[in-house]
């Protein structure tokens, strides 16, 4: 058992690391700030291939796997989480769900463009009754002269109105099935849905807590037509599809997570080796150094998780409980590590430009996004048997 990173890997950590800090890391406070999304920052990961890392080279990725898709988001994260979210859900929300259970003509149109991060894709999932709760959902789709007609609304949806994208995958209920009880159960399908077609619309964008640079809008959707051959993957099974992708999904906003856990401790441990009060550097205070030992431990501990959920992925083992583990305990550690990071900066850690101040405002989303703690602790004791 060896949890040390082989060189490839590591290769691909230090470079995303040295990216994000000496070109995430001196801008973000302007576009937290302006509440701006970051597209030469979205282009430049573009060219690194970050976006095309779990992809095959045959649609314009890099040829890697998952897990170096959470070393990257590792390492952006430290210094911002709206970078990060971009391209989280870029990959695993909006371009997995058309490589895992896209046609090959899907793929062919569709992925080049989103693995070199030249177009984005959301994932429209969630709606004002629906999310954790599939039967909540409200948007129906319907066939019509060659073509689906979507109509309904979607909300809190990432990479969903910026000007590179192109498309978000939306759930939609397109029958219905009688049980055995007399209730009928509602199938639900995923209609590929480009941004371009009428009908479909982006809402004004919310006014967030956190991930200020992240774009996130409501979506409207009334007699969207779009072709037949949107369907992505087979009729009636666009729920569990989603179900799936959302398992590997909380692997990584586990790394994403980890990574703000770890950029609190590095921030924290930097202060206080500079700041200094009474004669000496606050560090030397037992108070201090042993509220940020506890902050090292919550991000080892969060790393250890996701890459153990990781591992079994990518060996094809089951790891469903494995990752809402890593998502549970990470999101914790990253909320928790912010907390104490503020107040080992003190005044100075209630003001915006700080970056522990972002990571207290972007961190609490990390225990309600892409699953709430509460989810991840229903699916823990199922598997408990409780």
């Amino acid at each position: 058992m060896n949890f040390e990173l082989d060189e490839e890997y590591q290769d691909l950590s230090d470079t995303v690391r040295e990216f994000a800090d000496e070109v995430i890391a001196p801008v973000s406070a302007r576009y937290d700030r302006d509440h701006a999304f970051p597209y030469d920052i979205v282009a430049q990961m573009g060219e690194l291939g970050l976006f095309g890392l779990p992809f095959p080279e045959e649609y314009g990725g890099m040829g890697g796997d998952y897990f170096a898709l959470c070393l990257a988001l590792e390492q952006i994260a430290r210094v911002d989480q709206s970078v990060a979210i971009t391209l989280e859900a870029g990959v695993s929300l909006g371009a997995m769900p058309i490589f895992r259970f896209g046609t090959e003509e899907q793929k062919q149109q569709w992925l080049p463009d989103l693995a070199t991060g030249r177009a984005l894709a959301g994932f429209g999932l969630t709606e004002p009754e629906a999310g954790s709760d599939a039967g909540g959902t409200r948007t129906t789709a319907r066939r019509e002269d060659g073509q689906w007609v979507v109509d309904g609304a979607k909300e809190f949806i990432t990479n969903s109105g910026t000007d590179i994208t192109r498309l978000v995958n939306v759930t939609a209920v397109t029958g219905t099935t009688q049980l055995p009880d007399g209730r009928a159960k509602k199938e639900i399908s995923t209609i590929i849905v480009p941004t371009d077609t009428p009908g479909f619309r982006a809402e004004k964008a919310y006014d967030k807590v956190g991930w200020n640079a992240s774009d996130t809008h409501p979506l409207s959707l009334q007699d969207v037509r779009v072709p037949e051959d949107h369907l992505l993957g087979e009729e009636g099974r666009g729920y569990a599809n989603f179900l799936s992708i959302l398992d590997e999904g909380r692997i990584a906003i586990a790394a994403l997570a980890t990574g703000a856990a770890q950029g609190c401790v590095e921030e924290s441990v930097r202060y206080a080796g500079e700041r200094t009060s009474f004669g000496r550097p606050i560090g030397g205070n037992q108070a201090i150094s042993f509220k940020i030992a506890r902050m090292q431990a919550r991000a080892h501990t969060a790393r250890l998780a996701y890459y153990d959920a990781a591992s079994r992925m990518l060996a094809g083992r089951p790891f469903k409980t494995q990752a809402a583990i890593a998502k549970l305990v990470a999101g914790e550690a990253a909320m928790d590590n912010a907390r104490d990071a503020t107040q080992v900066f003190g005044g100075y850690g209630f003001i915006n430009e700080s970056r522990v101040a972002r990571h207290y405002r972007d961190s609490k989303i990390l225990e309600v996004g892409e699953g709430t703690t509460e989810v991840q602790l229903m699916l823990v004791a199922r598997e408990l048997g409780l």
